[in-house]
């Protein structure tokens, strides 16, 4: 083979390298990068990895109304462990924790995990807010577990919508000034519907037979 023709095909060898590589990238970007949400605020110490964690208020900073902590807590040691509090440094927050069967400690069990946070699993619930915290900001929060004590780390402050509403709070109450439920409304509407049946000139059969 000619020196030239040596020199073609080494250029195509390597044209056609780079082009598997590109596409190999692309692909990875699409199926794992592109398509998978990044993790929240996550620490390791010893056995236990607290992942995800995440401090979810009202959905509107006027409410004042509870927050709730939301994490999972990996176990990889050998025995249970109990989450025995989870507090919040730097705050008047009270946690109040409740295991998923609504009574008992949370435990997390050996080689396992603890969902904190959503219907029908464990919960961490701030019964008196948050006001120090503020939405896009972090919060740092202690888990103290039977064996291995303090876990801290500082997690995302985020509102109870879109993504995170399924894991916020439990109780939502009405922001101030707020209109009237359709149900409220409805339920008025029927009041002075009943109302001008009663006393109007044209009442209807149903309205005075349920006035009398």
């Amino acid at each position: 083979m000619s020196r030239s023709l040596r020199r073609g095909a080494l250029a195509a060898t390597a044209i056609v390298f780079s082009i598997a590589a590109l596409s190999a990238c692309g692909a990875g970007n699409d199926a794992q990068t592109l398509g998978v949400r990044p993790d929240n605020a996550a620490v390791t110490v010893d056995d236990v990895k607290i992942q995800n964690a995440l401090v979810i208020t009202q959905p509107e900073a006027r409410v004042k109304g509870p927050a709730v902590v939301s994490a999972t807590v990996f176990n990889n040691g050998n025995l249970p462990q109990v989450i025995e509090s989870i507090t919040l440094p730097g705050t008047a927050g009270t946690v109040k924790l409740a295991a998923a069967e609504g009574s008992g400690p949370i435990t997390v069990p050996a080689l396992g995990s603890v969902v904190i946070g959503g219907e029908g699993n464990a919960s961490a619930v701030i019964e008196n807010g948050l006001a120090e915290a503020r939405t896009g900001g972090a919060q740092k929060v202690v888990f103290k577990l039977s064996k291995t004590g303090d876990v801290a780390l500082n997690a995302f402050v985020v509102p109870s919508a879109g993504y995170f509403k399924d894991f916020g709070p439990s109780i939502v109450p009405a922001p101030p000034g707020a209109s009237p439920t359709a149900s409220a409304s409805a339920s008025a509407e029927g009041e002075h519907g009943a109302g001008e049946g009663e006393h109007g000139t044209e009442p209807s059969g149903e309205a005075t037979t349920a006035g009398h």
